[in-house]
């Protein structure tokens, strides 16, 4: 299974390794594998994962059986949900005599993954090769289980290999009514998703854009997809710029392009007039339609759709694109270009002002992964990214605690280009144990914890109508002294000029991790949060 899997395309594997997984994650290395060894599954489900997503191939988890997979249900969770191609290798425990034994099929399918076995070493080599294929070309999370009591039996030798991928053809009909509705479009708006990351797919967006004259936006995961184009609106729904706002509202044709256009990307619905024509191209037939009703919607790959739509459509309009739109968008394109007032003081550094200035200070090259909580929209929109390969959000799931672990993968992915690391107080103590990982690793990685002393959300939501909110709150935590405890270079910030160690450590040589501990202020929420919960 492990030689097939590597010769298949699976070049880096992370896990934590059991005597039941000990075999293949040792075989998936003799046969030219990279393993990473993390400090718990739940931390190498979310790496995988980040890797996979920014390396744009397939990644494989390796877990123990039973306590090993349910520790990893949660990033497992989180991929298959954001269609991350994924092979999860866990050793199974089929007797329910063994302290190990659970569902673990049942588990996978009730997370959303597709589940697979080894059922008998003859077909070991074809079932591991059909994995790779169906976490490649669906884009899923396949958990492939390798009983014990099989694991143990003399398999035939394979030259079993993942066929080559396919990518999915339009319809025509489908294809020429895309065509024509952009066509009739005066304001055509593309938003463009997960779907839409990687294999050309922006080059191909673009040059049908330039035709029919759309503006261009993504959602969060996508965010950098169009970096550089003077009609990149950014990200559209709950962190989108007023301009961008404005403008998307204004659309008479929105058109999802591998994007879900859920209630996050367009606002619970606010962002999409009444009289606006709404179309969504996605690889997966289920996918249209599912979070919001939709004119038509066209099946197929997002960069294959693309290319056979601008055949379609002859000749330039200039449609949204007008010399006013283009002065507008080039004038307030981000969040940094929208006046605030500074709010910090007495000790907290306001979290706009702690971001604009990090933005100023780190390198351009960046990958950046972002953990979830009332934070969370500073960093995603304050620090800007190179491409859409410099932003890892693994937000589908909405868990807090994945984001360092995010950082990890994604930096292992993209090693040309600097990792950033941000997170609340509450998901850097969730997976703080990955911070050895990050010395272990010798990656020069930048974390910086947004510490609000609390589970900000929940102090936002429930604070307003009077709840106590003990529970939610907590004393400071000294989190450069915990970074330094793992070999971590750290400072700690209650003021934007505290961040001259980092300067200086960006200056080089770099030779262990930064941390910024930044005790940011928080008396109000977030912008984006504010109007999630008035949404809900």
């Amino acid at each position: 299974v492990g030689e097939v899997l590597v010769r298949s395309g699976l070049g880096t594997v992370f896990g934590v390794v059991g005597s039941g997984n000990f075999a293949v994650t040792t075989a998936m290395v003799a046969a030219g594998a990279r393993f990473v060894a993390a400090r718990h599954e739940g931390g190498a489900a979310t790496m995988a994962d980040a890797h996979a997503r920014m390396s744009g191939g397939v990644t494989a988890l390796s877990v123990h059986q039973g306590c090993g997979l349910t520790n990893a249900l949660t990033g497992i969770t989180e991929a298959a949900k954001s269609r991350t191609p994924l092979v999860v290798l866990t050793a199974e425990a089929t007797s329910r005599r063994s302290n190990f034994f659970v569902d673990q099929q049942a588990l996978a399918v009730a997370v959303g993954a597709v589940s697979l076995r080894v059922e008998v070493a003859e077909e070991a080599a074809a079932t591991a090769a059909a994995a790779v294929a169906t976490a490649r070309d669906e884009r899923r999370v396949v958990v492939l289980n390798l009983p014990l009591d099989v694991q143990q039996l003399p398999a035939p030798p394979g030259g079993v290999v993942a066929p080559p991928a396919l990518r999915g053809q339009p319809a025509a009909d489908e294809v020429g009514r895309l065509a024509d509705a952009l066509r009739r479009a005066r304001r055509p708006v593309f938003v463009a998703g997960r779907g839409a990351r990687g294999s050309g797919s922006r080059a191909a967006l673009e040059e049908l854009a330039d035709r029919c004259g759309a503006l261009l936006a993504t959602s969060a995961v996508a965010k950098g997809l169009f970096r550089g184009s003077p009609w990149d609106l950014d990200v559209s729904g709950g962190f989108a710029t007023p301009v961008a706002a404005e403008l998307i509202s204004g659309a008479d044709l929105v058109v999802g392009w591998g994007c879900a256009l859920n209630m996050w990307t367009m606002r619970h619905g606010r962002l999409i007039a009444d009289d606006a024509v709404v179309a969504q191209v996605d690889l997966d037939p289920e996918a249209i339609g599912a979070q919001r009703e939709v004119a038509f919607g066209v099946v197929g790959d997002v960069r294959e759709v693309a290319r056979a739509v601008t055949g379609a459509v002859p000749g330039f309009a200039t449609g949204y694109r007008t010399a006013e739109v283009r002065e507008l968008v080039a004038g307030r394109r981000r969040w940094r270009d929208e006046p605030f007032d500074d709010e910090g003081g007495a000790g907290l550094v306001d979290p706009r002002a702690l971001t604009i200035a990090l933005d100023d200070l780190l390198p351009a090259e960046r990958v950046l992964a972002v953990d979830s909580g009332n934070f969370m929209g500073y960093p995603s929109m304050f620090l800007d990214v190179p491409d859409e390969f410099g932003f890892c959000f693994t937000q589908a799931f909405q868990s807090v605690g994945l984001g360092l672990a995010t950082a990890i993968g994604a930096a292992l992915a993209r090693p040309d280009r600097l990792p950033v690391a941000a997170l609340g107080d509450g998901g850097a103590l969730m997976g703080a144990s990955e911070l050895e990982t990050v010395v272990r690793l010798g990656l020069p990685m930048v974390v910086v914890v947004y510490d609000d002393a609390a589970y900000g959300a929940e102090v936002h939501h429930f604070g307003p109508a009077g709840h106590p909110l003990d529970v939610v709150r907590f004393p400071e935590t000294d989190f450069a002294a915990i970074a330094r405890g793992y070999g971590f270079e750290a400072v700690t910030v209650r003021d934007v000029p505290d961040l001259q160690p980092l300067r200086q450590w960006l200056a080089g040589p770099r030779s262990a991790p930064f941390l910024v501990d930044a005790k940011v202020t928080r008396d109000r929420p977030s912008w984006w949060l504010e109007e999630a919960f008035r949404g809900h």
